[in-house]
């Protein structure tokens, strides 16, 4: 039985320990006993005997309702992964020779993206012989960063991969 990926969790008969740390539903310390004792204390009130701390000398364990306390946490977790905000990374790619109207456009594209929460990676490719003048590559780059500074962050400068020339952008932090 597992709560998550991480903590490994044993129920009841399960607990291996000769002695235990017991602690009630209420959190008060019962003592230290052998878990069989802690076990008959659980059935008595209809609970189930949790080890949550294996690690300490003694091992923690706890009188809780298991079956509550998977459902709490499958509760918990799911909320967590309901707030979460998925970065997404969108790609908008020029070519040396793009024309002002394409850049205007793909430049709004990136602000656009860069206002919804998302990053942005903005690629100059090169083929054939641009390679050869990469410059002209670089200058366009600068444009758009010049362009687009007052709204973007600058996560990654621009480098050369393979045969393009690559910048990313995120959102500004807000202070």
């Amino acid at each position: 039985m597992q709560i998550n990926k991480q903590v490994r969790v044993r129920v009841n008969e399960m607990i291996r320990a000769k002695e235990a740390r017991v602690v009630d539903e209420a959190g008060e310390q019962v003592g230290v006993m052998p878990p069989e004792q802690a076990l008959a204390i659980a059935q008595q009130r209809e609970l189930d005997l949790v080890e949550v701390a294996p690690s300490a000398t003694p091992p923690v364990c706890r009188i809780m309702n298991y079956g509550k306390f998977q459902y709490q946490q499958s509760k918990r977790a799911h909320e967590a992964r309901k707030h979460q905000r998925h970065v997404v990374l969108k790609e908008v790619k020029f070519r040396p020779r793009t024309d002002e109207h394409d850049f205007e456009f793909k430049k709004n594209n990136i602000i656009r993206f860069i206002e919804q929460g998302n990053k942005a990676k903005a690629t100059v490719v090169f083929r054939g012989r641009e390679m050869t003048h990469q410059e002209i590559g670089r200058k366009l780059m600068e444009r758009l960063i010049e362009a687009v500074r007052d709204s973007v962050a600058i996560e990654r400068e621009p480098k050369m991969e393979g045969y393009a020339l690559v910048a990313i952008f995120m959102p500004k932090k807000t202070s």
